[in-house]
């Protein structure tokens, strides 16, 4: 017998290759003691019927083991069920013709129940190299070597419970794969509904259900007066294959493909603004009419738009940069950097022209979408009028010009001077990598020099502009990363795919949702990443890193370790003396990277720190220079002070809750309209999160309930009281 531990673990951790010379045997599993095999020149038994076993009648298959004759006795062996029933008659009532097919129907089974899969260890026909059994287990079977199970990591994912969960296949002689034993009870926590997309072995199931209806209209052209094929196959974003299609687009019934923008195309975004309005309590959207009285503007912004604002709005990328050739309207999306540094969406507007009216009636509509709460930066293109506008309605952002704007407008104004490495080491250097504005303007006026570029007008008007580009001028603000590799990729591509000349207006704002919905999707799968599996630090027992790995989210934290060794490893220091006894001044030299010197100063008694790279004003995060002066003075954890809230896994946590902060909570018990305004954010915040999870629908329900009746109480006894006064 050859048994196979096969490399393709679909749920973590290696298999255990098992010796069959006893017969098959189940790897962990006390359930298999029953199974006899019968001595040489004898069929498989049929197993002991136990307390919770139920047999089930249909053919088996015989085999040989280890030069031991087993004729085929199909007839002899009863499947048998272990544990729970629920799904176990569909199972074993499936017949499939390939190892492939065995192990997507035991996939899709743990699928539904809650559980990933591993494959486990295979028999074959003598002499063969046909599979004549083959074993399959839930993916915390058995136990890791040396790892202790503790109440705390009982549940994780990636911890081995020797749990007993498997399954049993068996192939005949006409290459019939069949279930001969099932065990069903695991003897640790399923997984909920809503995470178990996220199962290792259930990836490769929902793959092939990704496609919406919002992409068939998107790509396909369709009209919908009837269903499509392509499209009555397709399955919601949850993968909800029972949804109809019709309800995936509400008020979008009768979409066409238009070469020019009608009555009938802009009702049909105002129907479908409406509908959302409708499902969405804190969904907003606003119009602007042109001089006519048509509509030519819209601004639309849902419920979950304004939540990640308020967590996350520091930094606003707005880019208007994407028409619509045909009918000649910008697509322009508000999006920002979540706590995983993903790109999330804010709001989006569909804009007739790129005039001052319509970027003032814009910024401030979007404004009022979110509690007039303006943003730190705003990076846009390079436009004048939009510049004008920001002025004027947000005087208290930092405008910026993105950089990947700059660079896309380089390739068609510099020509064949972007093929040369050298400038565009330069360019890029004068853009983000010069310390000080004199470095700045040196390698710029060198640059014109080297490449005889003093007479370019784009350059000269770029220069006049640099105070909206150049790194160095900008220092003290906040820019969340955005600028930097791979995020502005990201950002700078975020409609290419969805936006072409014949795209209709209705069809993109349909895309807009189902590209918000996929990003959500993301960050949601990223959450539950952070929950369930620990961070392993480079450094094992570096307190700091184990500090920043409990704090920060998975993504930001690898920024963090990357800083620190940075720091760490390659950074020369020297300490120099201070007036105050509780200051530490260093100056730091990152090796083989230049001259540069960067000072910092660290104050041991309040924990304040500074460096003239300006890394944590414009990012969040510690850079590798103040790092390492925390090596030096031996601090074990990053000051409370440096901890942006913004990058941490609590980033969405008490963000709503106004006893956070005391002047919020008094505001809003003096004033009615910023009660309401709080009251009803926090309470859409927790309905939120507790729309997934039939406990916690059920737990808030009781809540609200309790706090009706209190209320009620309450009224009760202020009427009483007045009737009694009176």
């Amino acid at each position: 017998v050859n048994t196979d531990g096969e490399g393709a673990d679909a749920g973590g951790g290696d298999p255990m290759c098992v010796d069959e010379s006893a017969g098959p045997v189940v790897v962990g599993a006390d359930q298999c003691e029953g199974a006899r095999l019968q001595d040489s020149g004898a069929a498989v038994g049929i197993e002991e019927t136990r307390e919770g076993q139920v047999p089930v009648s249909h053919p088996g298959g015989g085999m040989r083991v280890r030069g031991a004759t087993v004729e085929e006795a199909e007839n002899e062996e009863a499947p048998t069920v272990q544990g729970s029933k629920e799904g176990a008659e569909e199972l074993l009532l499936k017949v499939v013709y390939s190892e492939e097919e065995a192990y997507k129907l035991y996939c899709d089974y743990g699928h539904r129940t809650g559980f990933s899969v591993r494959k486990g260890k295979q028999s074959y026909f003598t002499g063969t190299k046909r599979i004549r059994t083959k074993d399959y287990f839930c993916s915390k079977e058995g136990l890791k070597e040396a790892e202790k199970l503790t109440d705390e990591n009982f549940n994780d994912p990636h911890t081995r419970t020797n749990c007993r969960a498997m399954v049993r296949f068996r192939a005949n002689s006409q290459g019939e794969w069949r279930v001969i034993r099932l065990v069903s009870d695991h003897n640790h926590n399923l997984v909920r509904p809503e995470e178990r997309h996220l199962l290792r072995s259930a990836k490769s199931l929902i793959a092939g259900r990704s496609c919406s209806a919002a992409d068939a209209v998107l790509y396909g052209g369709y009209q919908l007066g009837g269903v499509p094929s392509q499209m009555a196959a397709s399955t919601s974003v949850t993968n909800n294959a029972e949804t109809p299609w019709q309800d995936l687009l509400p008020g979008f019934s009768g979409i066409t493909r238009t070469s020019a923008v009608g009555t009938g195309e802009l009702q049909r975004i105002v129907s479908h603004l409406k509908s959302r309005a409708n499902l969405d309590g804190m969904f907003y959207w606003d119009v602007q009419l042109d001089r006519a009285g048509r509509m030519s503007n819209f601004f639309w912004r849902d419920g979950r738009g304004r939540m990640d604002y308020d967590c996350f709005g520091d930094v606003v990328v707005f880019d208007s940069t994407y028409r619509l050739n045909k009918q000649n309207y910008i697509v322009a999306p508000f999006v920002g950097v979540n706590h995983h540094w993903q790109t999330t969406m804010y709001g989006c507007a569909l804009l007739a022209d790129d005039s001052m009216s319509s970027f003032t009636w814009l910024f401030k509509s979007f404004l009022e979408a979110m509690g007039n709460r303006q943003p730190r930066s705003i990076f846009t293109n390079q436009d004048q009028v939009m510049s004008n506008a920001i002025e004027e309605v947000l005087p208290n952002t930092c405008h910026r010009i993105a950089h990947w704007h700059i660079q896309k407008n380089a390739a068609s104004r510099l020509g064949a001077l972007n093929a040369s490495k050298a400038f565009n080491k330069m360019f890029t250097k004068c853009m983000q990598g010069c310390d000080t504005e004199a470095e700045f303007e040196g390698t710029w006026a060198a640059m014109l020099r080297e490449f005889k570029l003093q007479d370019n007008k784009w350059l000269s008007k770029l220069y006049k502009l640099k105070q909206k580009w150049c790194g160095a001028l900008n220092k003290c603000t906040f820019d969340g990363g955005v600028e930097n590799e791979p995020q502005c990729d990201s950002l700078s591509n975020i409609f290419t795919c969805i936006v072409d000349k014949s795209t209709s207006l209705s069809t993109i704002v349909a895309a807009v949702d189902k590209l918000t919905e996929d990003w959500r999707e993301k960050e949601f799968d990223e959450d539950v990443r952070c929950c369930q599996r620990p961070l392993s630090c480079i450094i094992k027992h570096s307190d700091i890193l184990n500090h920043a790995a409990k704090v920060y989210t998975h993504r930001i934290y690898k920024l963090f370790e990357t800083y620190f060794l940075d720091g760490c490893g390659a950074t020369k220091f020297k300490a120099l003396p201070c007036e105050d006894s509780d200051t530490y001044r260093f100056e730091m030299t990152m090796q083989g990277r230049g001259s540069r010197v960067c000072t910092v100063h660290l104050n041991m008694s309040t924990m304040q720190l500074t460096c003239s790279c300006s890394q944590f004003e414009t990012m969040g995060l510690l850079c590798p220079h103040t790092l390492k002066a925390l090596s030096i003075k031996n601090v074990g954890k990053i000051p409370e002070i440096y901890i942006l809230k913004r990058w941490t896994r609590d980033a969405k946590q008490w963000v709503f809750n106004p006893k956070q902060y005391e002047s919020s909570y008094q505001e809003c018990m003096d004033d009615e309209a910023g009660y309401c305004n709080h009251a009803m954010r926090y309470a859409y915040d927790l309905v939120m999160k507790s729309e997934g999870q039939e406990e916690l629908r059920r737990s808030l329900w009781e809540a609200l309930e309790g706090g009706e009746k209190e209320l009620e109480k309450y009224q009760n006894a202020t009427q009483y009281a007045q009737s009694y006064a009176t």
